[in-house]
């Protein structure tokens, strides 16, 4: 029953409208501002207690217009009743219905909002039959044409102004619903890019898996071939299968956690295939500065690689696509058990610049940060890409384990 009868608004919401219903009943039913009732001293007391009272009713209704439209419109009605039965003329105080009106199509459910549509009709037409009666009975040579005439267009009056207070309510709730259709419509998008990248990375990372067991089993075959004839060769084979072993088992891990959909697999880049990506985007014409220092003392783990091709392709591709041609400039620094890549280049989409969102990638917010995120993430690592003054800057932070150095054998060659 509360849910429905009562709607979730902040305190500062229920505060400002019992504040505004607080100052409401003084200055409509006490007249602060001179004599406020319409015939003022024409009504006998006990009908301007009657105005009190009904301004009291109308108050409160405005104090419930946002947390129960239904129960505001009730109010509402109460009032106008009551104002009727005391034979009171329309008042100031019954601006209040507009506020209730509104707050009907805004904030109510959609039974409720064309609730006060109905009421918004009837109580125009109740208003205009009711000054009519009033008109006829101070005017009792009126004629029946013309006292029809005069109702019309009485409830033409109050039906329009009733009606456009309506509509205003119903033209917020439409933008509102709009702006939340739109927001939800932005969730999907990025879910979706979220898992179309895992599926893709699913794809790298059957390759990485499937190429560190194939250097497993072989080494492991050599190594037992090997372990009477040459205990040395055996015992670099293991080395090598426990190298190889600890960066599979690190892929593995990864791929259980982000594995969705089994597909084919491909060829996977390296870092010796960056100088080709560079080489792509100098082509292009964008003036391209690289700056390696530290560079790796060995090989890395063949899904760090892959991570940091990927996240260097796809922020590369977003300098060209949005940077206007600006110069781009890549930092990559391989220090102990961690990468740091940096990216940086000027905005050439002002607009997306001061909106701060990422320029890179379809829709509002751009499918590129979500794909080079969840790269990231893959891996262990983090991602921040933002605006930076005039700049738009891509860092990475990555992980690395199950390090080759110093010339050992490992990924790759080894299988060779």
């Amino acid at each position: 029953m509360r849910k429905t009868l009562f709607r979730r608004i902040t305190r500062g919401q229920l505060a400002f409208d019992i504040v505004l219903a607080a100052l409401f009943v003084p200055f409509f039913s006490l007249g602060i501002v001179g004599d406020l009732f319409v015939g003022g001293a024409a009504y006998s007391p006990a009908v301007q207690a009657w105005g009190v009272a009904i301004t009291v009713v109308f108050g409160v209704a405005l104090a419930f217009r946002r947390l129960s439209p239904v129960l505001a419109l009730a109010i509402a009605w109460l009032g106008a009743i009551a104002q009727m039965a005391v034979g009171m003329s329309p008042q100031f105080f019954d601006v209040a219905v507009f506020f209730v009106l509104y707050a009907t199509a805004a904030y109510g459910t959609t039974v409720v909002m064309w609730v006060g549509c109905g009421s918004a009709v009837a109580g125009a037409l109740v208003a205009a039959v009711y000054m009519g009666i009033q008109y006829a009975v101070y005017s009792p040579v009126l004629s029946p044409l013309d006292w029809g005439v005069t109702v019309g267009m009485w409830f033409a009056m109050v039906a329009f102004a009733l009606l456009l207070s309506w509509t205003t309510g119903a033209l917020v709730r439409a933008a509102r619903q709009a702006r939340a259709n739109r927001e939800a419509r932005e969730r999907a998008e990025l879910l979706a890019a979220g898992e179309q990248e895992r599926g893709r990375i699913a794809r790298d990372m059957h390759d990485v898996v499937a190429h560190s067991l194939a250097v497993v089993v072989a080494q492991a075959d050599g190594a037992r071939y090997a372990a009477d004839a040459d205990p040395a060769l055996a015992k670099e084979a293991l080395g090598t299968i426990s190298s190889t072993a600890r960066a599979a088992l690190v892929d593995v891990r990864q791929l259980l956690a982000q594995l969705r959909h089994s597909q084919a697999a491909g060829p996977q880049p390296r870092l010796a295939d960056l100088e080709g990506l560079f080489a792509g985007v100098r082509a292009a014409g964008v003036e391209l500065s690289v700056d390696t220092d530290p560079t790796p003392p060995g090989e890395p783990p063949t899904g760090v690689q892959l991570a940091v091709f990927r996240i260097l392709q796809e922020a590369l591709t977003n300098a060209l696509r949005h940077g206007g041609g600006s110069a781009v400039d890549v930092r990559m620094a391989w220090r102990p058990g961690r990468v740091v890549i940096e990216v940086r280049n000027a905005v050439g989409d002002d607009r997306a610049h001061a909106q701060g969102r990422a320029p890179g990638g379809a829709g509002p917010r751009g499918h590129g940060i979500v794909g080079m995120t969840e790269r990231a993430h893959l891996v262990g690592g983090t991602l921040f890409a933002a605006p930076d003054g005039r700049m738009f800057v891509v860092r990475a932070e990555l992980p690395v384990t199950g390090y080759a150095r110093d010339g050992a054998v490992g990924g790759r060659e080894a299988a060779e």
